[in-house]
């Protein structure tokens, strides 16, 4: 199989892991009752959590008018809560919840244990390509959104 086959091959495998990436985010967001936007926001509280409302905004690139909508929305779905910021009485820290958390246990967690299951198969060295690659096709990704966002 020539180079240039097999970079078409992986080009066609990206394609369908973006797919099932999103087959999965619709699913968990159908099952915790969210829109997809809502699930990208309860995603960067629970890793990062508690924010500050205008790190979210940055997060998520959107507007803050449209982040507290997001935050308005998973606050009545339970997911997050709001607390005054104890270091800048101006700022609101948003929270994932006690439920939020057990949602994280319930959907997500399992995907990273079948996910460092599945790796288990590899040797570190080929871990190492392994990890190269995915900041590769990150740092390219990136790239291309710029590009597409300035082009218009």
């Amino acid at each position: 199989m020539s180079k240039n086959s097999v970079i078409g091959e992986i080009a066609m495998e990206l394609r369908r892991l973006q797919r099932s990436f999103d087959a999965f985010d619709e699913a968990a967001a159908a099952r915790l009752g969210l829109n997809r936007t809502d699930l990208r926001c309860l995603d960067v509280v629970l890793a990062g959590g508690p924010l500050p409302a205008g790190r979210l905004s940055v997060a998520l690139k959107l507007s803050p008018a449209a982040t507290t909508t997001v935050i308005d929305r998973l606050e009545r779905a339970g997911m997050v809560s709001r607390a005054p910021d104890p270091g800048n009485r101006r700022r609101v820290l948003v929270a994932a919840t006690d439920a939020a958390r057990s949602a994280e246990t319930e959907i997500f967690v399992p995907v990273g244990r079948a996910g460092a299951q599945a790796l288990q198969k590899y040797g570190p060295d080929e871990l190492a390509v392994v990890l190269d690659f995915l900041r590769t096709a990150r740092e390219v990704q990136e790239e291309q959104a710029a590009r597409v966002r300035t082009s218009s």
